[in-house]
């Protein structure tokens, strides 16, 4: 419970970092720097070269800092279509498994990931990717927990409501095909800043790296260095460590390459890609301007960024809704936490941690977006998800909602796992907490257990096809603006890894805060301790779950369920070692 008494500790604690970070020039760490279309034409031919010297005709896709697809380039003799697989053996029509869709998605999605996973303190592939989405983290690793971002593949898709229509320049946008684990993509860089990605595929395949134990002689990875090459991410931002282990940036580097010359572009043609490209090569558009939708803010008090209009703190429209200043300063706490916490996954040692941070009411609807500087884009889209997962998860009638939309074999599957009023009783759940009943081992990283009821078993498997969270946006997935789950309550659907808590008045739901881009217990603690914070500050008006509600009340089948997990001493200016017990 809340204690009035520790608001002065709270607000004290820190201040002065927060001070000297709110007087920094706001835009000194958003990159400006943009690719033009001579860069593009470029990198791409950088490409294409290469591939002309292996026989590897090849798609390849350029994007910019925001999303926007800058040029699709498909060689003579490049495959039109590839195959989804995870090369585990398992049927085609399981999920996602044995699908076909088009090279050019395939190519847009690895160019986005790349982007959208990297910043200014990180540089993460494709590869690395696959390392931390699947079942085993580091992935052939048995026994081990999933991979921490496991679940983030199913973001940033076309259907999400908050995804801009891709034909504009207001971001974030969206990828065809979700983020994606297969190898062949990677960010570029100028003046040490990301300024968009490359994407490539040459084999048919869009797949995963299922070991990392040996070196992979990728030639989608292959081609897409080659296009890095004078773009290339600086060597210290790929040595990048989770949980201790080192994050697999590439199997392959730019000595093993055999061209050096980019091609004329006269071996194929740019290839128009509906809602994406139109066929003519384009320059990027400047981070952090207005035509890129990612804007300075100050209505915080810190730095901060927000899309534009488009989600400036507003009211609920549930009852007992949070007011637009009550969301205000919520989302000026969690920045707060942040900006004090340590990061996990940028560096140097000693960074703040850089997250986006979503506000939602009880119904899902949207209350306010913000960001810090140099959070990773895909964080916007995720942070969104997961509020909205924790507020829906929530609610007494979120079973009955599930089984309305067609989905209630996950309903029964976890009323039938030791939780027979799951999800009809008010108990809150958290991100980390719904992730714990969706992996297919329960508990985590146990081989040989049982899924949890929201996962398929462990023979059919794969990031393709995962379960719940699939099975809500696959009959959408590829369908723009559509509303990816057909619930209204989870327009872009939902998240299954830690970093976000329900919102609570007193006893009574009212919505939900989300947060990603950072380590997954930096993001649990600062959805936490945001909430926490800004219920000092507003007097108690607001609050956590009551202990007595929370889903770590829980023990199906004898393990009891998380609710969240704060790092150990996450904060930079404190030796504070607990900051989450007893609230």
């Amino acid at each position: 419970m809340m204690k009035k008494n520790t608001v002065s500790k709270k607000f004290s604690v820190g201040i002065s970092l927060v001070i000297a970070l709110a007087i920094l020039p706001i835009n000194s760490a958003f990159a400006q720097a943009v690719l033009s279309t001579a860069d593009v034409r470029r990198v791409i031919g950088q490409v294409v070269s290469e591939a002309s010297a292996r026989n590897a005709p090849a798609t390849v896709a350029v994007v910019d800092r925001s999303g926007n697809v800058l040029g699709v380039f498909q060689m003579s003799g490049a495959a039109a279509q590839v195959t989804i697989s995870s090369q585990r053996g398992i049927p085609a029509g399981t999920g996602l498994e044995g699908a076909v869709v088009p090279a050019t998605f395939a190519a847009i999605a690895k160019a986005i990931t790349g982007n959208y996973l990297s910043s200014g303190g990180n540089s993460f592939s494709t590869r690395v990717a696959s390392q931390i989405v699947q079942e085993h983290f580091n992935p052939g690793e048995f026994n081990q927990p999933a991979g921490p971002l496991f679940g983030v593949q199913f973001s940033q898709l076309q259907c999400s409501d908050l995804t801009a229509e891709a034909g504009t320049t207001q971001g974030p946008k969206p990828s065809p095909l979700g983020l994606s684990a297969d190898p062949g993509g990677f960010p570029l860089y100028k003046g040490g800043e990301v300024v968009g990605g490359i994407g490539v595929i040459a084999d048919g395949l869009y797949s995963i790296d299922n070991s990392i134990s040996d070196l992979d002689e990728s030639i989608d990875e292959i081609l897409a260095m080659a296009g890095t090459r004078g773009f290339e991410a600086p060597g210290p931002l790929r040595q990048v460590t989770i949980d201790g282990k080192l994050v697999r940036y590439s199997d392959t580097n730019i000595s093993a390459l055999r061209t050096s010359t980019p091609s004329s572009l006269n071996g194929g043609t740019f290839a128009q890609v509906a809602g994406f490209f139109d066929g003519r090569v384009k320059s990027g558009v400047p981070f952090g301007s207005a035509a890129s939708g990612f804007v300075a803010s100050q209505d915080f008090g810190v730095p901060a960024f927000v899309l534009g209009d488009r989600f400036t703190p507003r009211a609920g429209t549930d009852a007992g809704a949070l007011s637009a200043n009550e969301v205000r300063v919520l989302i000026s706490n969690a920045l707060r936490v942040a900006m004090r916490a340590r990061a996990q996954i940028r560096n140097p040692a000693e960074s703040s941690a850089r997250v986006s941070i979503s506000i939602v009411d009880s119904n899902g609807v949207i209350l306010g977006v913000a960001r810090t500087p140099d959070a990773p884009i895909f964080g916007t889209d995720v942070s969104l998800q997961k509020a909205r997962t924790a507020a829906f998860f929530s609610r007494r009638d979120a079973g009955q909602i599930l089984i309305d939309a067609g989905h209630a074999h996950f309903v029964n599957a976890i009323r039938s796992f030791g939780l027979p009023t799951a999800l009809a009783d008010g108990i809150a759940f958290s991100d980390r907490a719904g992730g714990n009943l969706s992996r297919p081992f329960y508990p985590d990283g146990i081989d040989l257990n049982p899924p949890g009821p929201f996962s398929f078993p462990i023979d059919v498997w794969s990031p393709f096809n995962v379960g719940l969270q699939l099975n809500l946006v696959a009959n959408r997935l590829t369908l723009p603006g559509a509303g990816c789950t057909g619930i209204s309550n989870l327009p872009n659907g939902i998240q299954i890894f830690p970093g976000s808590v329900p919102i609570y008045r007193g006893g009574q739901l009212i919505g939900g805060i989300g947060v990603s881009g950072d380590g997954i217990d930096q993001d649990d603690m600062i959805s936490f301790l945001g909430l926490h914070n800004a219920g000092l500050e507003l007097g108690g008006a607001i609050n956590n779950a009551d202990p007595s509600i929370r889903a770590d009340t829980l023990s199906p089948q004898g393990v009891r369920l998380r609710y969240v997990n704060c790092p150990q001493a996450p904060f930079i200016d404190s030796t504070e070692a607990s900051p989450c017990n007893g609230k």
